[in-house]
């Protein structure tokens, strides 16, 4: 038998595998987690994840109508990409759950608001869930959430009395609010009698004392500089801008944060947000041992707004804040 003797090729360079999609060659941005420090929504949240939409059937029932935290926790559980399909499955299996028609519909909402969908069916999904829960401000709350993006001034003021007359307080309805009026008459430039400090001032004074809306005063500083800067009427350092030391602006950041020592609401679901705007607030202002008590009360729950505004990078601007505050610069 012949053995045939093949010549040694040459060895090939095989090239390194490419990075996984969507891995960027820096390190990553950092997470935000619009759960903030809510344990049971963050679990109903993983668990939904991956199919399971029973713990946020569980979590939806045990809120019951604590309206704010209702809410929030609707609107977070709506984030979850597949939020759509699984709760489908949860109203296959119970056609009359209303829990699961509010959360259809707010996932409609985002997916609307993303670019995946019309929004005419994220209006219909939330004027179903309405009718099924004529006492629950949650649907109104997502279509409030989708007009204040896409809808005329009319409509939007509408919705935001739709939800008022079901919770004269709420809390999310009021910063979409703030944020919309914020953006009326850009040209005019700093106008300390803007409109949207007084619809804030007005909303801060006729909540019960101990409601956060007491905060919403810095809310609508923080919003309209975010308009002011974008349009180059302010610098955009925040720290920089004399947006802030206006006596005015001492005024509004002064009440709020005697507002925080005498009535911090410890329980309230989305009081982080709230305590971001506030540490942001102080740090333009110059007051820093009263923004290191905010941040020591935020810990590592940083919101992307309003440590983006008016295009920054926002973790980096708030570690950069808070490690000056704490002084571990």
């Amino acid at each position: 038998m012949t053995v045939h003797i093949l010549p040694p090729t040459e060895p090939k360079t095989v090239p390194p595998p490419p990075p996984p999609f969507g891995r960027a060659r820096k390190r990553a941005a950092h997470a935000f987690d619009a759960a903030l420090d809510d344990a049971e929504l963050a679990a109903a949240r993983s668990a939904l994840a991956q199919g399971r939409w029973q713990t946020a059937r569980s979590l939806l029932a045990r809120t019951g109508d604590d309206w704010d935290r209702r809410g929030h926790r609707v609107t977070v559980l709506a984030q979850e990409p597949y939020c759509v399909a699984w709760t489908r499955d949860w109203l296959l299996a119970e056609p009359d759950s209303v829990d699961a028609a509010v959360l259809l519909a707010l996932a409609q909402v985002r997916r609307a608001l993303r670019g995946k969908q019309k929004p005419v069916r994220a209006r219909e999904a939330c004027h179903t869930a309405a009718a099924l829960a004529p006492a629950d401000p949650t649907p109104w709350l997502g279509l409030l959430m989708l007009e204040s993006a896409l809808g005329a001034e009319g409509e939007v003021r509408r919705l935001f009395d739709e939800v008022r007359a079901r919770y004269a307080d709420h809390h999310h309805a009021h910063h979409l609010m703030v944020a919309r009026l914020a953006e009326h008459r850009v040209g005019a430039g700093p106008d300390p009698l803007h409109e949207v400090y007084d619809f804030a001032n007005e909303a801060a004074e006729r909540a019960p004392a101990d409601s956060p809306l007491a905060i919403l005063p810095v809310i609508a500083h923080a919003e309209r500089y975010r308009v002011l800067a974008a349009a180059g009427h302010e610098p955009r350092d925040a720290a920089a801008s004399a947006h802030w030391t206006g006596r005015r602006a001492r005024q509004v950041m002064r009440a709020a944060f005697d507002w925080w020592l005498e009535w911090e609401q410890e329980g309230h679901p989305r009081r982080l947000i709230d305590l971001n705007f506030l540490a942001h607030a102080k740090v333009c202002e110059g007051r820093g041992a009263e923004a290191a008590a905010l941040f020591h009360r935020i810990g590592e729950h940083a919101t992307p707004s309003p440590w983006s505004y008016p295009d920054r990078d926002p973790y980096p601007a708030f570690r950069a804040a808070r490690d000056t505050a704490l002084g571990m610069a």
